[in-house]
Formats: C-alpha cells, structure tokens, sequence
C-alpha cells in the first residue's frame, strides 16, 4: 500500500490532487483484501480503472484508490460465436485490435476508446453506432456489500443509454473483475453513423480492420484519439452526454433553433424518443471548437470536449463545465449531463 499517491498522472486529464492510500490489485483476492481494510479501517474507496473518464478534486481523495490491474484473456466458441473472457485491467483498445485481428465482428467501432474493459460495462460504453451492451454476456464483479463474487447477466447490469446499475442504482456497490462479450466470427462491421458511411462512401464493403482504421482516423481528427503531446488529448473524451428527449420536448427546442434557421440534428432513441447533439447544442449556444478560458478550453477539433491545455486545475475544469450547461441551458432549457466521474469533490 503506498501513501500519498499523485492521481494526475493516472488520468487522461492530467489534474487533481493525491491519494491518501493507494493500492495496485493484481488478482481478486487483492481486490477483496483491499475492500475488506477500507472497510474496517473506515476509509473511502475509489476503484481506478484506465483514468480516462475522471475528474480529480485538486485536493485529491482522503481515502483509498484501488487500481484495478488484473490481466487475462480467455476465449471459445460456443453457439456460432467466440465469447471472450477478459479481465477487468485490460486495455480496451488492445481487446477491441485483437478481436478484429480474429475477425469478430460486435466492437470494431468501439475502437480507440481509452481506458480499460472494467469501465465499460459500468457507462455502457458505445459510439458510432455500437455499445458493449450489444455484445456482453455476463460480468463478474465483487459485491462490496455481501463479500461475495457474482456474475450478473446482460439483463441483470440494467443496461440503457451510457448506464448500467454500475453507475446508476448501485453506484459503488460492485466492483467489476472481468467481463464476457460474445463476438461474431466472420460478421461484418457496422456502418451506420453518418461519419462512418461517409468515409466509406463509394468504396467496396469495409472490412472489420478497414471499420477500425476508419474509426481511429476519425477519432483522431476530432481529438479523441490518446496522441502524445497533443494538448487537446489531455482531456476525459466527450464531457457530456447527448441529451434524450421526448418528442414533446424535441418539438420545443426544434422551434426554439427554428427562429434562427436552424433544425437541431437528431436520431431516433428507444421508447419513442429522440436523441439531440449534444455538441450541436454547445457550438449553438456560442461555445466554439477552440473556446479557452485561462488553462482549460473546448477542443479544437471536438466541441465535447474539455481540455487541459497545460497546468488546469480541477476547479478550472469545473467552471468551464459550469459555464458551457449555463449557456446550454439558457439557449435552449436542456440541462446537460457530464459524463465522466468526480473523484474528491
């Protein structure tokens, strides 16, 4: 266990304050030791995955980080598909490469996401057009309440729009080991975002390596791509998530873009709703790409996201967030959500 631990360093976004205690779970049963002396020693915990979707209180957190870095992967066929079994500290985009190097098809577009696979199930991870709830099966997590190791089902994890019961109604309670995804072999990618087709637009039938290229250059482009030295990669990726609505509400913000011409991109959400833009609803409330504001600022190349362009601290980060739901939401009265998690405040 080590002892003041800085936290920025273990982020994407490169802020916040130290741990007070720190400890690196290599296997489960350090994971269950590390939960068992929080506990009886009555010190908060935080569980550290990948680092890419935090926000660190500049004080940092009193209590103690247990960073998550068990490895393994295992895979068989079963029923047509190749289920793999993959552990919880392993790198997202590493999996997502070697799945499309066995030719799997259900993650090629999840390609490029940082972090590790313990964070995915917990937002529902997705993005052009996929989201691992497509494809897991089962994850198995420590409940911090009974001690004891369960695998949940795809239906137990309580799966919607970026969230589960990981992050919703059972924030903290599970601490996610490994996650089991069921694969396609020989399946083709999904071509269904708009970005996607467009790139692939009067060429031959992408291949799933051709999808994931595709998806990385177009991840790239907008700075959501881990590059070194690209300050506008200092950041959590997309801050905000877009925003869904009823088609009562659509219609009312429809006619709020209406007096200026303008009609607010959408697509079609489950339940009969609507899914808005939430980057189109920043750069129309006057926050363009390359916004700054002291140290921090709005990507150059992806209005989503907030960056650090060198030396931010967390509260700056927070005013910029404030200021950009502020203007949002006297614009056109949506209130948007954050998507990644305040450690410390």
């Amino acid at each position: 266990m080590l002892e003041n631990v800085p936290l920025a360093p273990l982020t994407t976004f490169q802020v916040g304050g130290p741990a007070r205690w720190l400890v690196e779970a290599g296997d489960e049963e350090d994971v269950r030791a590390a939960v068992d002396h929080a506990a009886s020693s009555q010190l908060p915990l935080f569980v550290l995955g990948g680092g890419s979707n935090l926000v660190v209180a500049d004080a940092g957190f009193p209590g103690l980080v247990l960073k998550i870095s068990l490895r393994g992967i295992q895979h068989r066929n079963e029923s047509g598909q190749r289920i793999f079994d993959v552990a919880a500290g392993e790198d997202w985009d590493a999996f997502v490469a070697r799945a499309v190097a066995d030719d799997c098809a259900g993650i090629e577009c999840l390609s490029g996401i940082p972090g590790t696979v313990g964070g995915t199930p917990v937002q529902n991870v997705g993005a052009y057009g996929q989201e691992v709830a497509d494809t897991i099966t089962s994850v198995r997590a420590l409940d911090t309440q009974s001690g004891k190791i369960e695998d949940l089902s795809n239906s137990d994890a309580g799966f919607t729009y970026r969230t589960s019961i990981f992050n919703s109604t059972q924030r903290g309670r599970y601490i996610v080991l490994r996650v089991t995804y069921a694969l396609t072999p020989g399946g083709a990618p999904k071509i269904a975002y708009a970005d996607l087709k467009d790139f692939f637009a009067g060429k031959p039938a992408p291949t799933l390596a051709e999808t994931r290229e595709a998806v990385r250059q177009i991840r790239l482009s907008k700075a959501m791509l881990i590059v070194e030295g690209d300050d506008d990669c200092r950041s959590a990726g997309s801050f905000f998530k877009n925003p869904i609505v009823s088609q009562t509400e659509y219609a009312r913000i429809a006619g709020i873009a209406a007096q200026r011409s303008l009609t607010p991109p959408s697509h079609p959400a489950p339940d009969g709703k609507v899914k808005l833009a939430a980057a189109w609803l920043v750069e129309q409330s006057g926050l363009e790409k390359g916004y700054t504001r002291g140290a921090v600022g709005i990507s150059r190349r992806h209005s989503l996201a907030i960056v650090n362009r060198g030396g931010a601290t967390a509260a700056d980060i927070i005013a910029l967030k404030d200021e950009i739901q502020k203007r949002v939401f006297d614009s056109f009265g949506v209130t948007l959500v954050p998507e990644p998690v305040f450690v410390g405040f």
